[in-house]
């Protein structure tokens, strides 16, 4: 993408990554419960990868999940900042998620936790991701979906409105759980699947949820983002805001994280592939024993007299 179309600065977002490199451990919750997960899933999976890739690998938390099952043999660790990458495990390489280093078919399995939905060419990510893959190897992702930090972008807005008559831009849009479907079958991948969860988090005070948000790199880095910092008077109303509409009944306040979970395989031969039409060997009457009526004749269209509009 060009540079007036970016969505975040790259730069920025790698330097404040760096910057809280040492507190990534501390503020590992939803890391560790994406990292079971996917490596749940992945174990339920018959099959052998023997190279696999950790993308985004943060200090290698979800790598090392995945790495402990049975059925998958070396793990490499990718990760944009140095700093992170020096608390992974070997081999670990420090390189941008959307510029991969790998040789095409090279590699059986790449996972990746809460790493993509900050890259500004996701498509073309997913398109190298699916181009590192031998034939039938597996990507499994996972990134915060469109509800993430709902409560906090709004009472950012809120306030920002309130005290200065308009807003900028805080907290970064997420993708719906159907876009990122969307975006692995336009980056060629077989037998697509996405799926979300919801999780509500709670925590002593909002201050709490934007530094665990700035430690796993989800402070404000979009391009579009107004350099000044906060106001204080803003940021302590924004806090008022929150906690009469997000508190909690022991004086903690709630945010939403939504995980949506992404699978696919690069394109093989032996993959099941949907029937062609009419070629079903019975028909679905038999099969709900049921009778089968005629719905008419086809349908004909008239021609077209112009652009319509369609209620619903």
């Amino acid at each position: 993408m060009s540079e007036d179309q970016e969505l975040f600065d790259r730069s920025l977002l790698r330097r404040r990554r760096a910057r809280f490199a040492g507190e990534t451990a501390e503020h590992e919750f939803l890391l560790s419960h994406v990292a079971a997960e996917i490596a749940d899933r992945i174990g339920a999976i018959l099959r052998d990868f023997p190279l696999a890739l950790d993308l985004g690998a943060y200090h290698g938390l979800l790598g090392r999940a995945v790495a402990a099952l049975p059925s998958v043999g070396e793990m490499i660790y990718a990760e944009s900042v140095p700093a992170l990458a020096s608390r992974c495990p070997l081999p670990a390489v420090a390189c941008d998620e959307e510029l991969l280093p790998f040789k095409e078919m090279s590699l059986s399995l790449v996972v990746s936790g809460l790493a993509l939905h900050r890259v500004n060419d996701l498509p073309g990510a997913l398109i190298q991701i699916r181009r590192s893959l031998h034939p039938d190897g597996l990507f499994m992702g996972a990134a915060l979906g469109r509800s993430s930090l709902q409560e906090l972008r709004q009472v950012l807005i809120e306030a920002e409105a309130e005290l200065h008559g308009g807003a900028s831009p805080r907290v970064a849009p997420f993708a719906d759980v159907r876009d990122y479907g969307a975006l692995l079958q336009r980056a060629g991948f077989a037998l697509p699947v996405t799926d979300a969860e919801l999780l509500t988090v709670t925590y002593p005070n909002p201050r709490d949820l934007m530094r665990e948000i700035r430690a796993l790199g989800g402070g404000n880095v979009m391009a579009a983002r107004r350099k000044a910092p906060l106001p204080r008077g803003t940021l302590e109303r924004a806090e008022e805001i929150y906690r009469a509409r997000y508190g909690t009944a022991d004086g903690r306040i709630a945010a939403s994280f939504e995980i949506v979970y992404l699978m696919g395989w690069a394109p093989h031969e032996s993959q099941q592939k949907p029937l062609e039409p009419g070629s079903a060997a019975r028909r679905l009457a038999d099969a709900l024993h049921t009778t089968e009526h005629s719905a008419g004749d086809k349908a004909s269209f008239p021609a077209a007299t112009g652009p319509k509009s369609k209620g619903r």
